[in-house]
């Protein structure tokens, strides 16, 4: 490893970039990350920061915010110092901006003043929200560019084509990806903005999802919200105290092939366009159907309140189930799946309307999982396949990313990808 890998100070995130408005990254004197302001939750929601740093990356079992900025990334022609240079420069603002502070030491309305701010200022004296920022690595990035092609997990698919697929090329895949959470949209799109902003140069914005209105609650305290069908959505969804649950369905462990992703997750992502003026036309009966679960208590149809588990083996007239076959909670369940789980964390988009006057709008459905091969495929080939939903869906962006576990305050986010952990 050369001293240029082993170093933790980013030279190009303090200088090269300088003329791009980057100031300030990589790692300080000492090796540890240097950044002001707390770290600690508080009980007021607007308010609140969670730690970059630990043992996971946060934004994944973390309560789900209201809102997103994803994107995906294309690495330039760039050398392996220089990834992980911007490994570290992202870390470093990261680890800044979920504490509430800029982007950058200096902050928008500081520094040289004949030089570009190193952070654009439209966060500035807005608290964090709860801000969580979470990096993942796409299987494109595992090739000969950067030597880490003995690096790939096996866990980390190239996802296949469902039947029902109709995917636009310019929104699947990615070589990196950045999810960035937070009760406020301005604090999220500033996390994404600053972020694209410190990797001019070495790594290009492929695609990028707004999201609002979380689509699933990660903790119990949450209530179960809403789709843009109307329906609530993720009621059977892992919780983050459900500790031996996540503990097996969420997290990659040792034995699972790649040493360094210990601790960390897999991150699909689907955006699923709603076609949602043929279902505003749909009888409310159909619409129950469809879903397996009443629109307004959100219980199964084989009776019960929201959280009563279905049963699949009541029938009701002509000795029909009364939960149907192809229903979606049917196939979706994971009983369907001998008990297979994924962790849900998706929210509604409106991105305005179409050249034929349609809202653009659906969920982009988000999970973390310990094996998207043995848990997400198998279940989405059985909505793909048969579920009712499909005259309503169509699934337009595909991406999978291992999201690798969290850094400590003298590494990098990645870090156990290139052995300097």
């Amino acid at each position: 490893m050369s001293k240029d890998e082993t170093s933790g100070l980013s030279r190009r995130g303090l200088f090269g970039l300088a003329g791009a408005g980057v100031v300030g990254a990589g790692l300080g004197v000492g090796g540890t990350f240097a950044f002001g302001g707390g770290s600690t939750s508080t009980n007021n929601a607007v308010a609140s920061t969670y730690p970059f740093f630990g043992d996971h990356q946060s934004g994944i079992i973390t309560p789900a915010q209201d809102r997103l900025h994803f994107a995906a990334f294309d690495v330039n022609d760039i050398s392996r110092n220089e990834l992980i240079e911007l490994l570290q420069d992202w870390s470093y603002a990261a680890a800044r901006m979920t504490a509430g502070d800029a982007a950058g030491n200096y902050g928008p309305a500081g520094g040289p003043y004949d030089a570009p701010p190193d952070d654009t200022g439209e966060a500035l004296d807005l608290p964090p929200g709860g801000l969580t920022i979470t990096f993942g690595f796409g299987p494109s990035l595992f090739d000969d560019r950067f030597g880490l092609a003995s690096k790939r997990p096996s866990a980390l698919i190239d996802l296949p084509k469902f039947p029902s697929d109709v995917l636009q090329p310019e929104l699947v895949g990615g070589d990196l990806c950045i999810q960035a959470c937070s009760d406020d949209p301005q604090v999220a799109v500033h996390a994404i903005r600053n972020l694209s902003r410190i990797a001019f140069g070495r790594a290009t914005l492929r695609w990028s999802q707004l999201g609002f209105g979380r689509t699933s609650s990660t903790t119990r305290a949450q209530k179960t919200p809403r789709n843009l069908f109307g329906f609530k959505d993720g009621t059977a969804n892992l919780r983050a105290e459900d500790t031996t649950g996540v503990n097996e369905h969420v997290w990659a462990a040792a034995g699972d092939g790649a040493s360094w992703m210990i601790g960390g997750s897999y991150l699909v992502s689907r955006k699923i366009r709603m076609t949602v003026e043929t279902w505003d036309r749909t009888s409310l009966r159909e619409q129950e159907t469809i879903f397996g679960r009443t629109k307004g208590e959100g219980a199964p149809l084989s009776g019960g309140s929201e959280f009563t588990d279905p049963d699949f083996s009541q029938t009701g007239r002509d000795d029909a189930p009364l939960i149907d076959e192809s229903s979606h909670v049917k196939l979706a369940h994971p009983d369907t799946h001998d008990g297979v789980q994924i962790l849900r964390r998706g929210y509604n988009f409106v991105d305005g309307n179409d050249d034929l006057g349609r809202l653009n709008a659906g969920l982009f459905f988000i999970s973390f999982q310990r094996d998207p091969g043995t848990q997400f495929v198998p279940i989405q080939l059985a909505l793909s396949r048969n579920d009712l939903m499909n005259e309503y869906v169509r699934y337009v962006g595909s991406a999978a990313f291992a999201v690798p576990p969290g850094a400590t305050s003298s590494s990098f986010v990645g870090a156990g990808m290139f052995d300097l952990a």
